[in-house]
């Protein structure tokens, strides 16, 4: 396999997609919009785009880049438009005119879901201009040879700054500190390790259509941080309360994002893992670093 560009290299994901890819002997290269990377850019220009793509002449893009921050993108549709949208018709588009034999690797997002649970692939429901966005971006992506995982990850971040729900959760516990869960919210997200595991798996066997790709079963935000924080023997300081009543949450959210992901299983020819197995996983992951 040729070069294999990773896109928003440095965020949550990227972060532990890097490595492990290098890892099984890939060479890869990467994109980030302003640090740590080998070429920094915005990839909402075209014209740098198209410059680093024709120089590189990836056989692989894995495109991260993605403003997950739903309020902003709620406030600020062009933000949302050209993080989430814009980017990936620049990397689809540069695939079909330069007639590059080259798959498309297209991160999404579980936040096109919504209603009663868990979703099949053409069970759209679009609640928020976040996943306006994402799904926009899966259009542009589906003009061109590609695979698109829809997701949710949790586990813990290698970004200084930067938070996942078990960082919040694992900190906010060892630093006693009260915390409202959200109870009527629920999901089927992956660990980060597992995560990366499908990708490169997806690497290999190429795939071509929109996957869900999440952990069996599911369960709500709630009961996952209670779940992992007594798997981590941490104090449960923690308040179930309805989305409704969430004051933090200014923009509405998805309430069920729980993805039936049969489809990837039988694609793959994989077994993916029950939730509570990741978060034994995920758990085990903290307790390396006490």
């Amino acid at each position: 396999m040729g070069n294999i560009l990773i896109t928003g290299a440095t965020g949550l994901l990227g972060s532990s997609l890097y490595p492990h890819l290098n890892k099984c002997g890939y060479e890869v290269k990467t994109h980030a919009r302003a640090n740590h990377a080998d070429f920094m850019f915005d990839l909402s220009n075209r014209v740098e785009s198209y410059e680093m793509l024709t120089q590189l002449q990836p056989s692989v893009i894995i495109n991260l880049c993605s403003l997950s921050n739903v309020d902003l993108c709620e406030n600020h549709v062009d933000l949302a438009y050209l993080a989430n949208t814009r980017t990936v018709e620049n990397l689809a588009h540069w695939i079909r005119i330069a007639g590059a034999e080259c798959h498309f690797v297209q991160i999404s997002t579980d936040h096109v879901y919504d209603g009663v649970g868990p979703h099949v692939e053409d069970e759209i429901t679009i609640t928020n201009n976040y996943a306006f966005s994402k799904y926009a971006g899966e259009l542009a992506a589906v003009r061109v040879p590609c695979t698109i995982l829809r997701t949710n990850f949790v586990g813990r971040s290698k970004v200084a700054h930067r938070e996942s729900l078990t960082d919040w959760v694992y900190n906010s516990m060892k630093g006693g500190r009260y915390v409202q869960v959200l109870n009527d919210v629920f999901f089927s997200p992956l660990s980060i390790t597992t995560l990366v595991e499908m990708i490169e798996l997806v690497l290999r066997k190429k795939p071509v259509g929109i996957f869900n790709l999440g952990s069996n079963i599911g369960m709500s935000k709630a009961d996952f941080a209670f779940a992992f924080a007594e798997c981590l023997n941490l104090p449960t300081n923690m308040t179930r309360i309805e989305s409704n009543d969430a004051t933090f949450l200014k923009t509405y959210r998805p309430k069920d994002m729980r993805m039936d992901s049969l489809k990837f299983e039988h694609m793959l020819g994989v077994k993916l893992p029950h939730i509570s197995e990741q978060i034994k996983q995920i758990a085990q992951e903290y307790n390396e670093i006490t």
